[in-house]
């Protein structure tokens, strides 16, 4: 994730860069640290910024620009970075993204937090107020006075990237008078929307999509063996149907042989009975006949 966040101070720009910060794992680049750390690591555009710094006048664009290209090559951008603060005017952005062209890096979104000026003065004078009530002492850096002044200064230096980077179009826009966790909702849909970081439901769909390749694979084998299983089962079971066939055609032959056979001892029995019964008529005539002579 390569993200520019943009806004008037106040807007809660480092609220919003931390959060992405704790839940991405990407480095937040503010100009100001970087310079410090390259002057303490004594690089050689560090060096350069060094009697500049101390002189107390402002260090040159392309000593920043070389500040960020050398803190770009280092392991820890791999996830990608914030930067916050920079750029601050449209000349910034230009050689921003030269620099990001080069080493083949690229920007996916910049984002805008828009506020109402006159509801940020009236939080700052309403914190001012309740600071005194409380017998605290007031930042001079923290006064309605001051935040004028850098609204000011915001307008008239880095509100032209607006149109810089909405005819890019990388610019999104965020109402940074939601509430903070509105805010953050919003800045992770635009992220989503424009590829930066995968969608959530395609997160937690993922181990269960991998869960179910890995059910897939051990269950291919366990479904052949079920399949061979119920073959072996069928086969058994249509052999003994024809085995049951075949007894039962053998019982029926067996039955019809034996109603045969009945019906000619019946048949025999009734043939015996009529000779018995025609014999004895037969004695019986002749007995009369006998009688009469």
């Amino acid at each position: 994730m390569r993200l520019i966040l943009l806004g008037p101070p106040g807007a809660g720009k480092g609220t919003q860069a931390q959060r992405l910060v704790q839940k991405y794992g990407i480095v937040q680049l503010s100009t100001g640290e970087m310079l410090r750390a390259a002057v303490a690591a004594e690089t050689p555009v560090g060096l350069q910024a060094k009697d500049i710094m101390a002189s107390g006048a402002l260090v040159p664009d392309e000593i920043v620009i070389g500040i960020i290209s050398d803190r770009l090559d280092q392991p820890d951008m791999k996830k990608g970075f914030i930067l916050d603060g920079f750029p601050r005017t449209v000349p910034q952005a230009a050689a921003l993204d030269e620099l990001l062209k080069k080493k083949h890096i690229k920007l996916d979104a910049v984002i805008e937090l828009r506020v109402n000026e006159s509801a940020l003065l009236n939080r700052v004078e309403t914190r001012v107020a309740e600071m005194q009530a409380r017998g605290e002492e007031v930042r001079i850096d923290d006064t309605p006075e001051v935040l004028s002044k850098r609204l000011a200064s915001y307008r008239s230096m880095t509100e032209p990237l607006i149109h810089y980077y909405s005819e890019r179009r990388k610019l999104a826009t965020v109402d940074g008078m939601m509430t903070i966790e509105q805010v953050t909702r919003e800045i992770n849909r635009i992220l989503s929307a424009v590829g930066a970081v995968e969608p959530k439901a395609a997160r937690s769909a993922a181990p269960a999509r991998k869960a179910r390749a890995g059910t897939s694979k051990s269950a291919k084998p366990a479904g052949k063996k079920a399949a061979k299983t119920a073959g072996k089962a069928a086969k058994s079971a249509g052999k003994a149907k024809k085995a049951a066939s075949k007894r039962a055609l053998k019982a029926t032959r067996t039955a019809a042989s034996a109603a045969k056979g009945a019906a000619r001892g019946r048949a025999a029995g009734k043939a015996k009975k009529t000779a018995k019964n025609t014999v004895r008529k037969a004695a019986k005539k002749v007995t009369k006949k006998r009688a009469k002579r």
